[in-house]
């Protein structure tokens, strides 16, 4: 198995000592329009979901928290909508505002890319991110995804529609690289 961590970072299945913290992230509205969250969640729908075994097989989803090496979570990478038939699965990063600008998201998606592909057996690995967010664009094309085109309104940011960008990783293209 593919050791999940590098010399600064690991990823970790979440745990139920996580429940503050994700309690904070999933219920930040600036980060809603996003992770496409419609409403807060409850201490308790956490709770539940921090109680449950996690299988990507089974939730089609796969969490994991960015944690430094000394203990300090700092984020998530999620896989999600994941879908066996055609071994394609969503991305997702986050990390929270103290910790940001230190390469961690770009740390993480190296990490967790060669456990997708490897173990997971993925086809290809696919996010959408809004035009406006330059620093998601750059991270996701500075680990090898490729633009494939653009979703016109595709999320609403309240005030009305943004495009979003589309990105594709193929296992063939992340083994060439």
């Amino acid at each position: 198995m593919l050791a999940l961590k590098n010399e600064n970072i690991k990823l970790r299945a979440p745990e139920p000592d996580d429940l503050e913290l994700l309690y904070a992230w999933e219920n930040n509205p600036e980060v809603w329009h996003i992770s496409h969250t419609p409403s807060p969640f409850s201490k308790n729908t956490l709770r539940q979901y921090l109680n449950t075994v996690h299988d990507i097989y089974t939730d089609r989803q796969l969490r994991l928290i960015i944690e430094s090496h000394q203990g300090v979570s700092m984020g998530c990478v999620d896989l999600f909508d994941y879908e066996p038939l055609n071994a394609k699965a969503g991305i997702g990063i986050l990390v929270a505002t103290e910790h940001r600008n230190k390469r961690l998201a770009s740390e993480a998606l190296r990490i967790v890319l060669p456990y997708a592909f490897r173990h997971l057996n993925l086809h290809q690995v696919y996010c959408t991110i809004l035009e406006s967010n330059t620093e998601s664009i750059r991270l996701f094309e500075g680990v090898g995804f490729e633009y494939s085109g653009t979703l016109r309104d595709w999320i609403s940011i309240g005030k009305g529609y943004e495009n979003a960008r589309m990105y594709q990783l193929t296992k063939h293209e992340f083994t060439q690289a």
